[in-house]
């Protein structure tokens, strides 16, 4: 397994970890990897499928990985940021292993375990799914796809950045110019790989974290963009009444990567809120 990852900051056994959405890579916490690493230790990585690391084959398990990555760079404890489905991984490593976890930020999270609301899948068809003809949708899906138009990938990665980043109740106008042209770069990656790729399934934990929230002991902040898309704003709903002491922020006017759109506004509610978790010396 080869897994991509920067750190930067000063030596300690003590980490931050930021994990990524599933429709990102790691370059979607430029802003938070350079500003957090001034005080402490911050690793960042791509999990496999995305970004610089190996292609996902077979049954992969992703907190998992998480985990084998800290063990492999020798982190006792870490902080750990997550989005998206990078969040739900948090959560299913603070479980697992709820000693090496110190705090959880949980920026627009899923959940595993979780079922989105037949409404959500519905709207994401009829928005992003039709981006593309049926038929070489449905042959790019089963993967290991030759001949994959490139013009059918920037045509998906822009409609899900439109729906997802954006948000279903603003247009594409909404993103500054660089954040939509750096989601859309990330997220075209994303279908490139899973359409060429080999193919993988996925193991989460068991019993599944949905039903465990109240078991997470560390410390928990939740981030929601509250033009975000209405099923994932209801996880952060379910994770700020569910997992003991959670605080929340709500972000106006920010969609699905807040840490992309509102760099500024996310490392400070970081900044604070590590400065508890690892308090200066």
């Amino acid at each position: 397994m080869t897994i991509a990852y920067d750190q930067a900051g000063p030596a300690s056994d003590d980490a931050v970890v930021l994990v990524h959405a599933g429709v990102a890579d790691r370059r979607m916490w430029e802003h938070q990897f350079a500003a957090l690493s001034r005080r402490h230790r911050v690793i960042r990585y791509d999990r496999r499928g995305h970004g610089g690391s190996g292609d996902a084959e077979g049954e992969v398990c992703h907190h998992e990985d998480l985990l084998e990555l800290m063990d492999t760079l020798e982190v006792g404890r870490a902080a750990l940021v997550g989005c998206s489905m990078g969040g739900a991984y948090a959560v299913e490593a603070a479980l697992a292993a709820p000693g090496r976890v110190a705090a959880l930020a949980l920026v627009g999270s899923g959940l595993a375990g979780h079922q989105w609301p037949p409404e959500m899948l519905a709207q994401a068809r009829e928005r992003v799914h039709t981006s593309v003809p049926a038929d070489r949708l449905a042959r790019y899906r089963e993967g290991g796809a030759t001949g994959v138009d490139p013009r059918d990938v920037r045509a998906m990665a822009e409609a899900h950045t439109a729906w997802q980043v954006a948000g279903p109740g603003r247009s594409r106008d909404a993103l500054p110019g660089p954040v939509w042209e750096a989601a859309v770069e990330m997220c075209a990656l994303v279908f490139q790989r899973s359409w060429t790729g080999p193919r993988s399934s996925e193991r989460f934990l068991s019993p599944p974290a949905a039903g465990r929230l109240r078991e997470v002991a560390a410390p928990t902040l939740v981030i929601n963009g509250l033009s975000d898309v209405p099923g994932i704003q209801e996880v952060s709903d379910i994770l700020a009444a569910g997992i003991p002491g959670a605080r929340r922020l709500d972000l106006p006017e920010t969609g699905h990567l807040a840490p992309l759109e509102r760099p500024e506004e996310v490392t400070a509610a970081l900044t604070s809120f590590l400065a508890e978790v690892f308090p200066p010396l």
